[in-house]
């Protein structure tokens, strides 16, 4: 059984590999005991700690007037309360004013089947609030979902100011380090591996989106774990608005680390009779190192939550860097021509197609095709296309408006705003409230006539700016819900038109990775990861995005950009590591450079089902951040295909070697461009060895053989 119950106080979830206990302590607290390798017996995992076993010093038997024995305890699910000066999960306030909350144990419950799950139940010990703690195992891949209901059964509204999905806590002891993505607008998805001190480290998100600027992912280890070596907990947040991270290191040798919604100007009002749920953080353990904490996470999103799972990618062309806002039928068939005879099978027109739109300063909101680009409407040129042998996709902007539109002239009320302050513009466009219904409703009813009146297989739906005087004025509750309710909203928007769509394939994109998230990526199969395609750049950014999120979700464009001192080449197997696009202008490239992406087009299509949907390993390299090397294994490994690329000059001392990893160590494999058959073993072993100069790349596949 994945859950087991000893006693109905003490509780073990069990994956395929790993463990995770909680039980109530002898003071009755609810307590988090073991977090690790799975053990063979029930009676292995240690009991729920109780303060007297808390190693701490009184001046006097009974006495603890600054740390009270409560605060030791590693409480599951703490609330703000009493005298625990730590970070909480939960803090509501009671309709008289008591601004704290005591839950305590009520009972608990196993749902049994395929999909199991352990809920808590707590309640406060005076006030009509209780709450629920969600646990789910997903044995296959070692992870651990949680999340939290809460209710107000009483008669009297209840504000809630914070409300964490999770406390995840690590063994007690010792020092961690914490692995993090952070960044900026085209800089996303940097690396960083730093020790966590006593207090707290947050990182968070107040941008109404995931943001550029952090990534809510964790992993922590104990400061020796590698790619493929050491203990490693991790974990991530389901969520596409505003999240916060908190990792705390007390003075007790205790290290946790809570993540959920962001309680920066939130506020929930409960009424009588209502719940609220949290996200999903989802956490796992591994002893195989940073690499396999990825597999984990990428074999959930693509098994389990990509709307169109192991479906293949296919090779797009975007029209943007050709044609700007210049769209027209004529430019656009002009281009698909070119991108058809380059192998390409999905044509996107970017923006400038719609009602209005010649510049960035106008038409967002009035979602039909402009009457001067297209007097017939696209049908023209998505049968143009189509005739070509691709597939048509379109860009949208759904949750932005400009001034200068329709809909704003309309609806000046339906955007978020403070009705005293200027509606601060960028990019020359306000944001409008999708927390509204009648904002949704109105985005749904555009879109789903784009959709089914047009044969469009593919949508990247932009955001490219971030929230400002964050208002509501006609708010029908809380304006400080907006926060949620956004979200939700968008949610809603998304989730109505891929039910009526289901053939769509949709790409999230808010000015590049600004909205990357598991949350996300139950809607959409893909994400733009970044605008910045300068490809050197790129390698950096695609190995922090690997962290958390499969090749499959990875769009990557090859562009013009780099292209003086970067081959087309060096650009294109950059671009291949994830779902191969290409973004280029078409018309400035000569036939060389035709044939050259025709060539890696065709090469791609061979290899892209173990990129998508095998395996990712980041192989080590003496020289980070100058040799990069990335290797793909299929799930069966009988194939596999290698990356290495070489940016500025390396010592000249130190071999490019490269330890191959994932095959089968007692299998023969050949290695293209490598003379004779050798076992796995020996190939990962001994390694291969690239030559390759300033600003070159290789690509190698690896095949399975019979003896």
């Amino acid at each position: 059984m994945a859950i087991q119950a000893v006693e109905n106080t003490y509780w073990v979830l069990e994956t395929d590999h790993t463990a995770y206990t909680l039980g109530l302590n002898r003071g009755g607290l609810l307590a988090h005991s073991y977090w690790g390798k799975r053990l063979p017996y029930l009676t292995d995992y240690p009991p729920a700690p109780s303060f007297d076993e808390q190693p701490f010093h009184s001046p006097s038997p009974g006495e603890f007037p600054f740390n009270r024995p409560a605060h030791l305890v590693p409480e599951e699910y703490p609330g703000y309360e009493d005298v625990k000066y730590i970070e909480p999960c939960l803090k509501v306030t009671f309709a008289d004013g008591v601004r704290d909350v005591v839950l305590r144990f009520e009972r608990a419950e196993i749902i049994d089947g395929a999909r199991p799950e352990l809920l808590i139940h707590l309640r406060d010990v005076h006030y009509p609030f209780q709450a629920v703690l969600h646990y789910r195992p997903h044995a296959a891949y070692d992870l651990i979902e949680r999340f939290v209901t809460v209710t107000n059964a009483g008669e009297s509204p209840i504000e809630i100011e914070r409300i964490f999905s999770a406390q995840w806590h690590l063994p007690l002891g010792g020092q961690y380090w914490m692995k993090q993505l952070t960044g900026r607008w085209f800089d996303e998805f940097q690396l960083r591996h730093e020790m966590l001190n006593p207090g707290v480290k947050v990182l968070d998100s107040r941008r109404l989106t995931t943001s550029h600027h952090a990534n809510p992912w964790f992993a922590v280890d104990r400061g020796s774990a590698e790619e493929t070596q050491g203990e490693v907990w991790f974990g991530a947040l389901a969520w596409s608005g505003n999240w916060k991270m908190a990792a705390e290191v007390t003075n007790f040798a205790s290290t946790r680390v809570n993540i959920g919604l962001n309680d920066w100007d939130f506020r929930w009002q409960l009424a009588p009779g209502e719940s609220f749920t949290t996200p999903s953080s989802f956490a796992g353990y591994t002893d195989g190192g940073f690499g396999k904490a990825s597999h984990h996470l990428h074999d959930f999103i693509r098994d389990q939550l990509l709307p169109h799972g192991a479906q293949p990618h296919r090779v797009l062309y975007n029209s943007w860097e050709a044609t700007f806002f210049d769209v027209s039928e004529e430019s656009q068939g002009r281009l698909a021509e070119i991108a058809a005879s380059l192998g390409i099978e999905l044509f996107v027109t970017d923006d400038g197609w719609f009602h209005g739109r010649n510049w960035d300063n106008a038409g967002l909101g009035d979602w039909w095709p402009d009457e001067k680009k297209f007097p017939n409407g696209l049908g023209p040129l998505i049968r143009r296309v189509n005739d070509l042998g691709m597939d048509f996709g379109l860009w949208v902007e759904p949750e932005m408006v400009n001034p200068d539109s329709d809909l704003y002239r309309q609806h000046p009320d339906w955007v978020i705003h403070f009705p005293s302050r200027t509606r601060t513009e960028t990019r020359n466009q306000l944001i409008l409230n999708c927390a509204r219904v009648d904002v949704q409703d109105y985005l749904i009813e555009r879109l789903d006539r784009i959709l089914s009146e047009n044969n469009i297989t593919f949508i990247k739906w932009d955001m490219n700016r971030n929230v400002s005087q964050p208002g509501w004025p006609d708010a029908p509750r809380e304006p400080r819900e907006l926060w949620v309710r956004y979200v939700w909203g968008v949610y809603r928007i998304w989730q109505t038109l891929s039910e009526r769509h289901p053939k769509v394939i949709w790409q999230s994109c808010s000015g590049g990775g600004g909205r990357a998230d598991m949350g996300m990526l139950q809607l959409a199969d893909q994400i733009w990861v970044s605008d910045n395609t300068e490809p050197t750049a790129r390698l950096a950014i695609q190995h922090g995005f690997s962290q958390v999120y499969p090749a499959a979700a990875m769009e990557a464009w090859v562009t013009d950009s780099g292209d003086r001192f970067l081959s087309l080449e060096f650009r294109f197997h950059v671009s291949m590591c994830g779902v191969l696009g290409v973004g280029a202008n078409l018309l400035h490239w000569d036939e060389r450079d035709r044939k050259t992406a025709h060539k890696w087009i065709a090469y791609y299509k061979e290899i892209r089902g173990i990129i998508q949907n095998g395996d990712l390993y980041r192989l080590d390299s003496t020289q980070p951040d100058v040799f990069w090397s990335v290797q793909y294994v299929s799930k069966d490994q009988a194939e596999a295909v290698v990356f290495a690329f070489l940016t500025h000059p390396m010592n000249p001392t130190r071999l490019q070697i490269v330890r191959l990893r994932g095959l089968d160590p007692q299998a023969m494999y050949e290695i293209e461009g490598f003379a004779g058959r050798r076992s796995g073993a020996a190939w990962m072993q001994t390694g291969v060895q690239f030559d390759l100069n300033h600003f070159e790349s290789t690509v190698r596949r690896i095949r399975r053989v019979s003896t």
